[in-house]
């Protein structure tokens, strides 16, 4: 005959805090571990509730917690503040040695045998280092099996030396909170140490933890690190502060719930290094992504970031803790390491194990010296393919050194901040349709702290040059934007990157830091007065023969009339361009890119930049296109961009009007026509940008069809 399921929503075990979160699991693992319980129950998340499927109703749930829970073992003689020793609270620990109530026989006996190790080791006071290791040896020799669950969530020896995963402290406190022994006074406070009977607020007490019911008279206690709003303090409730209020049951069942969470000892076989503790779902803390945590969290005060699994399938306690006992996320083939590492693996692991969502937390210090568990973000595991950007990123641990770097109490400040940036922009493209504007977002700060790292000599000296963005960034960002096609065409110049930043390439043609060059030249000016300056520095860079052809360019990525139009117009945004530009130098540019909108007619393209342009194009392109005969000379002379940059472009006009008939170009004999009042500067500016074939061949159109210049 088969049993009928019931599902039983519990209102009060909700993804946050992270208190409700365990407790959940607590629920779920007692009722399985129990004869009396419900071997069968299976549990699943629903919104911001926890689903029990199990033969149960809500009475028999009641009634099995209430009258058939037995509490593990969930001690710490190992800590000051346990019960242990002379000093410590005994409200709990010294009814409960002596309780005869059958429920509470596991407890009794295992605070009987650790009195018996202390006793044998003449321990009297909290142990120092070296006792403590012999305590916890001396402990797991002679635990229980539900003693030992505990210990192995609580602290785990590493090469002999004890490790304390973030979840519970230091081994099961949190500064002069103990866990254990608050966990034993709320024992006492619901049942009695003798008769096992519930105390008369405990049914009560009990449909507020389950079903989050409104129940007056919460004790004062404290609940350490696990529910933030209910630690109490100032502004904690009506008036100035709170004491915190606690429910007893919220405490035992989140504590065991924690069970799940077991530490172990990790090494690789083929590593020298020391044995690392490895917790599930828990990587070093990371400030980004969230808009909750600061650099100055992740640099000084924070234990770590917790990823919680939220599945929408029933799940068994024994599936939930083989997924918890596999619980490392990995990044190619490294495990993740942080936050952003986790954030870029979750896609793969969300869908290999049914995982719909990730609650974050960040283990730190909040209300003065106390650490919190702050809910950073909820992350869902939808595929994002702009993820996988990330890992350009990655080789030769360019991103690792960088946000090492930035955790640097030294480094400079404007360094961090860009470096937040950064990771922030990152975290976005881990989330699904972050579309072309958070991938250009990401290139623009990648850009930003290259500017900074370029004139940061320590910062050099502790970073690599970044390794090359793949083609697929540019492709992804690309958009149908002037500033886009204008930063990619620029980035498209020739043996650019030396003078964006300090670098050059080293005898294996690798990019290497080169904090002397005299190449480099971008600063913190506007566009217009960078991009004046890049002509003035190949120029003396050509007549050195180091850079023949100072103007040659990936021609099928240039810009179209459009865009050059708008840009002289001043409808376009030069920050927006310089941005994307210093991170589009990073990348390796594609082929081609979509063809772009209908360009504007030739003739509202100034007479004064239709006549210098070919000086600022590379010759044989323009013989190329049937622009210029095959056997010219053709050379930029060296007073037409000073004179454009002097703003006296009816001069320069002139002077390139007459080389540029001499060269056969086709322009008419005589003066070229008057060029109206316009921004010098900004028109060599635009000069620079290159064009794609195409818009020069529109550009540059016979003698015969040579219009005068619109007004």
């Amino acid at each position: 005959m088969q049993t009928s399921t019931n599902e039983i929503v519990l209102a009060g075990c909700t993804p946050t805090p992270l208190a409700n979160y365990l407790k959940a699991l607590g629920v779920l693992r007692i009722l399985t571990e129990s004869d009396e319980g419900d071997p069968l129950v299976r549990g699943r998340w629903q919104g911001e509730c926890f689903i029990l499927h199990t033969r149960l109703n809500e009475d028999d749930l009641k009634r099995f917690f209430l009258e058939a829970y037995a509490p593990t073992p969930i001690l710490a003689p190992w800590n000051g503040g346990s019960g242990f020793y002379p000093g410590d609270n005994q409200d709990g620990i010294r009814p409960l040695s002596d309780a005869e109530a059958r429920r509470f026989q596991a407890i009794r006996q295992a605070i009987h045998e650790a009195r018996e190790i202390l006793d044998g080791m003449r321990l009297t006071d909290k142990p120092d280092k070296e006792a403590k290791q012999r305590l916890l040896t001396l402990l797991r020799s002679r635990a229980d099996e539900r003693f030992l669950a505990w210990m192995d969530a609580a602290v785990v020896l590493t090469d002999g030396t004890p490790g304390y995963p973030p979840l519970l402290g230091t081994g099961g406190n949190d500064g002069r909170l103990d866990f254990t022994n608050n966990f034993m006074q709320r024992l006492v406070e619901l049942f009695d140490p003798q008769s096992g009977e519930p105390c008369g607020i405990a049914a009560a007490w009990l449909e507020h933890s389950l079903w989050a019911t409104v129940t007056p008279g919460l004790e004062k206690s404290a609940i350490g690190q696990f529910a933030p709003g209910q630690a109490g303090g100032a502004n904690a409730t009506s008036g100035f502060s709170s004491a915190p209020r606690v429910n007893a049951w919220d405490f035992i069942l989140m504590l065991e719930g924690a069970l799940l969470f077991a530490a172990a000892t990790t090494r690789r076989l083929e590593s020298s290094q020391t044995a690392g503790l490895s917790y599930p779902f828990t990587v070093h803390a990371n400030h980004g992504g969230s808009g909750v945590a600061a650099m100055a969290d992740v640099q000084s005060a924070s234990r770590g970031e917790i990823w919680l699994p939220l599945w929408q399938q029933p799940a068994s306690l024994h599936e939930i803790a083989a997924l918890f006992s596999e619980g490392r996320a990995t990044v190619g083939r490294r495990v993740a390491q942080d936050g952003l590492d986790f954030a870029c693996a979750i896609g793969q692991l969300g869908t290999d194990r049914g995982i719909a969502a990730f609650q974050r937390y960040g283990f730190m210090v909040r209300n003065g010296l106390a650490y919190l568990a702050t809910p950073l973000d909820r992350v869902h595991t939808c595929r994002a393919p702009s993820a996988d950007l990330i890992a350009d990123l990655n080789q030769g641990q360019f991103l690792d050194r960088l946000r090492q770097m930035a955790r640097d109490k030294n480094a400079p400040a404007s360094l961090k901040r860009v470096i937040a940036q950064l990771e922030n922009a990152l975290f976005a493209l881990t989330r699904p349709g972050v579309g072309q504007a958070g991938i250009q977002r990401a290139i623009i700060h990648l850009g930003e702290v290259m500017q900074v790292l370029g004139v940061s000599r320590k910062g050099q000296e502790a970073v690599p040059v970044p390794p090359q963005l793949s083609t697929a960034w540019v492709l992804q960002a690309a958009d149908d934007s002037a500033e886009f096609r204008v930063a990619l065409a620029l980035a498209g110049l020739v043996n650019l990157r030396p003078y964006i930043a300090p670098v050059e390439r080293d005898d294996k043609g690798r990019w290497q830091w080169a904090p002397d060059s005299r190449r480099h030249i971008w600063g913190k000016g506007d566009l217009v007065r960078n991009l004046v300056r890049l002509i003035e520095r190949r120029m003396i860079e050509a007549r050195r023969d180091a850079e023949p052809e100072p103007f040659q360019s990936h021609a099928s990525l240039g810009a179209g009339l459009s865009d050059i139009e708008g840009f002289l117009r001043g409808r376009t945004d030069d920050g927006m361009i310089a941005g994307l530009l210093l991170g589009l130098t990073w990348a390796v540019l594609p082929d081609a890119l979509p063809p772009a909108r209908e360009e504007v007619a030739s003739a509202a393209i100034p007479i004064a930049y239709a006549v210098c342009k070919p000086f600022f194009t590379a010759p044989a392109l323009l013989k190329a296109i049937d622009r210029l005969p095959a056997d010219a000379r053709f050379n930029l002379p060296g007073e037409l961009p000073r004179l454009l940059a002097a703003n006296q472009t009816q001069r320069a006009l002139t002077l390139a009007w007459r080389r540029a008939h001499i060269a056969g170009l086709g322009w008419p004999r005589g003066d070229p026509p008057q060029c109206p009042s316009f921004d010098g500067a900004r028109l060599l500016a635009a000069l620079v940008v290159p064009l794609r074939p195409d818009a020069l061949r529109k550009l540059l159109p016979r003698a015969e069809d040579l219009q005068s210049e619109p007004v």
